[in-house]
Formats: structure tokens, sequence, C-alpha cells
């Protein structure tokens, strides 16, 4: 797909979204949800990049929906910008209401095979991104209390190459369990306790079959070619929220609204469509920025969802053009409202 004509290539994104929103709507797949949080209650969302390799869902063979993505350039965030600050305080506060706990993955990725397959968000510099995470770890125990009763943030890495997760503990210590034998995955309810004592037992006990997933998926891929899915070769820009449809390796750059500074994200997403473009790992005929907002309820919610999409994408087109003119010249834009409800992603007219 990502060498066909820049028009099919977006027919193609669009019947990707009706079928997610299929699949997401059936009836299996709305009881296994429910299914899966009756039996581990504790929350769970995920700080990540923009890149589309880091899918948590399918990386842990977790059931659509259960981990709550927000994305942006490199994983950068700060619960300092009042946007992000508003969203996911509601958002703990909603699990705080259900009477469940949170458990926070604040990711950083890189590539064990080469590092100009990394986090190009944080020029590949997987120590910075590493401690940038770190960082946030400091900002949520200041926001939502050192004991981690409520709001478990844990730092953790995601290798791209493999898939594999790694799981950092305040003392230094990390665990990889994709790399674990029989005999230590045994083990892994101690080994849990021990590296991360201070974590919830229930919160433990959730974490668990999200990292027995993620041991059976990466080792499932040893042996597999996934030169297409390891390599950056992204065709499209998109901004804003709802996007956990649209996990596909190396299609997308996804910019969340969260940043005051929209430019910056939108500026390195737009460079890194132009390198794709220039070194011949996409076609040059087009690009496409796709602008998109959730709604929960029609009337009030939905409409003023429709005024954020086209502002987004008027906003980034706005931007593209200014630093990168000759790109776009070739820029399709799309502006949508996703029904959070259903994940039905649907088209609006930018114009309104």
């Amino acid at each position: 797909m990502h060498h066909r004509p820049i028009r099919e290539r977006i027919d193609w994104l669009l019947d990707h979204a009706r079928s997610h929103s299929e699949a997401f709507s059936s009836a299996e797949a709305w009881l296994a949800r429910r299914r899966y949080r009756a039996e581990h209650p504790t929350a769970m969302a995920a700080l990540k990049c923009m890149d589309g390799r880091i899918n948590l869902s399918l990386a842990t063979n977790t059931p659509m929906g259960i981990i709550q993505p927000f994305r942006n350039l490199g994983g950068r965030f700060d619960l300092g910008w009042p946007h992000l600050g508003e969203v996911f305080s509601h958002y703990v506060q909603d699990v705080v209401h259900d009477g469940r706990r949170a458990l926070v993955f604040i990711t950083y990725h890189f590539s064990r095979g080469d590092p100009a397959r990394g986090c190009a968000g944080f020029g590949y510099d997987t120590a910075a991104a590493r401690e940038h995470a770190w960082a946030i770890r400091g900002q949520m125990q200041a926001v939502f209390g050192g004991g981690h009763d409520t709001v478990y943030p844990l730092v953790c890495g995601f290798e791209t190459d493999s898939d594999a997760m790694i799981l950092h503990a305040p003392d230094g210590r990390s665990l990889e369990v994709a790399s674990l034998d029989a005999q230590a995955i045994d083990a892994l309810p101690a080994l849990l306790e021990a590296h991360f004592p201070d974590m919830p037992g229930q919160v433990r006990h959730d974490l668990l079959p999200v990292l027995l997933g993620n041991r059976s998926h990466a080792r499932g891929l040893i042996g597999v070619d996934r030169e297409l899915d390891i390599v950056h070769r992204e065709w499209m820009i998109c901004l804003g929220r709802g996007f956990d449809w649209l996990h596909v390796p190396n299609t997308a750059l996804i910019v969340g609204p969260y940043s005051p500074d929209l430019s910056f994200p939108i500026g390195i997403a737009a460079d890194l469509i132009r390198d794709n473009m220039a070194a011949g790992r996409i076609p040059d005929d087009g690009f496409l920025l796709l602008a998109n907002v959730p709604y929960t309820e029609i009337g009030m919610d939905r409409a003023r969802a429709e005024l954020k999409s086209r502002f987004m994408a008027r906003f980034a087109a706005k931007v593209i053009g200014t630093s990168h003119p000759d790109l776009a010249e070739r820029m399709h834009m799309r502006t949508a409202v996703l029904d959070w409800r259903s994940r039905s992603l649907q088209q609006i007219d930018p114009e309104g």
C-alpha cells in the first residue's frame, strides 16, 4: 500500500477505518471488553509517540479499547500544558468515579538493530527519550500523589524491532518479559512485586496478562521479516485525538492536540514526510493531512468537534504551507469527527 498512488492510499485508509469500526462495534468485541474489564478492573492508559509502530493493544494481545492512548511527537508531554492537564485529569476523575485505579504506561521507543529506526522526535537519542519519560512520571506523582494508590505511572520502553516492552523500576532495574525463560515466567508475579513493591496488588494482577501477551507476541515475531513494519515510510499526518483505529505500522504520524505550540510537532512531521519522499520510501505524488476530533454525544458535543477539526486542519495546512511550500502543493486534506462509542470515522466538509 505504501507505494500506491495517493488517492488509492486514501481510499484504503477510509476502508480501514470502516472495518475497524465494524470490528470494534461488534457484539463479540463489546462483550470481550466488558468481560476483560470485569476480570481486570484497572484502567490502563499509555502516553506514547505519534509513531504508528507503537501499538500496545496488538503488542500485548489486549482487546481493542482497553489501553487508552495519548499520542504526541516523541512521546513528549507536559502535564503543565493546559489542554493536556485538563484532558488527563478528566480521564483520572472518570476512572476514580467508577471506583477503579489507573495504570499509566509512560513510553519511549527505540530500535536495537539501527538507531535511525528509533524515535525521530528525540533525534534518535534513546537516553534523552527515557529521561523525559522519568520526568513525566515525576509530574504525575506531583499531581496524583507519590503513594501510587490510585494512579501508578510506569516508565516503559518499547523496542520496535521486536515489539518487546521493557519496564523500568524506580530503583534502576529493568524487566523485559519477552526475554524471560519458562522458569522465570512462572515466577513473574514475584518478580513484579520485587521490582515494583509500591504497586497496588490489584494493579500488578491486571498488569500480568498484558506482559504475558507481550511475551507471546514478541516471541511470535522471531524469524519474521519485518522490514516494512520497522522502517519509517509514513505518508500521512494525523492531527487530533481518536486515532486508535489507525495502528498500522509506518503509515501515519499522529500529532495530539496537547502542546501549546502545535506548529513544532506539525513541522517535524512534515520534515519526516518530505524525507520519506526524497528517499523513495513513499511516492512523491502526495500525502494526506487528516484532522479528527472524537465526540461522545450528538448535538452540541458533535458540533464542537466539527469546529475543532476544521480549525486544526486549517492551522496545520498553514504551518505546512509556510515551512514546506513545495510539500503543501502535494497535500490532500480531510477533516473528520469520530463517534467515540462506535469508533466510526465520519468525514465532514472542511469549509463547514
